[in-house]
């Protein structure tokens, strides 16, 4: 290897480094546009499917029921 290629491997290694201390030397400093757009659209998604259970029927009526006994029992 010659000299030559041994300074511009360095200065090279030098200037990564330099970039990596500008980013806080993390490799992924966050979410992008569309990952938050996935993120919302998951999230609501989770929302609905949650709603339509516990207004369902069945999982009303159980809801219904743990509350009453709770404001029926005494102190």
């Amino acid at each position: 290897m010659s000299r030559m290629s041994k300074v511009v491997r360095a200065r090279v290694r030098a200037m990564v480094d330099a970039l990596r201390g500008l980013r806080g030397g993390r490799e992924d400093a966050g979410m992008v546009t569309s990952e938050y757009a996935v993120g919302i659209v998951a999230a609501a998604g989770f929302a609905l499917l949650l709603y339509k259970v516990v207004t369902s029927g069945q999982v009303s009526a159980a809801l219904h029921s743990i509350v009453k006994r709770a404001l029926d029992a005494g102190m």
